[in-house]
């Protein structure tokens, strides 16, 4: 397996077999997987294209198995971003960590995707949704 990352949040691995391996751990590490499998449930039954499917979750271990969304979408404009996490919404959710890491894009659908929906909030239900994720620490500026 690949691991593509590793954060005090979460691993991520991707198997041979395409299919992406994530284990929550850290601060509220048990709300936040209970989240996005409830969220990306959601997207499915609402039919949404461009997010991945949860193929198993273990609750044991706050693990879960998805299909794989393509590679990180490297260079994508502010616009082009924010045009994503809009259309996101026509499906009942908004992901509240609208960043360009979390935007992929899948060459097989020919399309963006997004990903990492633990702090998303389906908005006929934003009671279930965890806190928002805090801001990023400010990047040290090029010396």
């Amino acid at each position: 397996m690949n691991q593509v990352k590793d954060t005090a949040r979460s691993t991520v691995r991707i198997g041979y077999d395409g299919v992406v391996h994530k284990t929550f751990r850290g601060h509220m590490a048990r709300e936040r997987f209970e989240n996005e499998c409830r969220v990306l449930k959601y997207l499915e039954q609402k039919g949404c294209p461009f997010v991945p499917k949860l193929l198993e979750r273990i609750d044991e271990t706050l693990s879960m198995s998805t299909t794989n969304c393509g590679q990180r979408a490297e260079h994508i404009s502010e616009r082009r971003c924010a045009e994503l996490f809009a259309e996101l919404e026509t499906y009942g959710v908004r992901h509240d960590d609208p960043a360009s890491r979390n935007v992929t894009y899948d060459a097989r659908a020919g399309r963006f995707c997004l990903i990492d929906f633990e702090f998303a909030t389906i908005l006929e239900h934003p009671e279930l949704a965890p806190p928002p994720p805090p801001p990023d620490p400010p990047r040290n500026p090029a010396r």
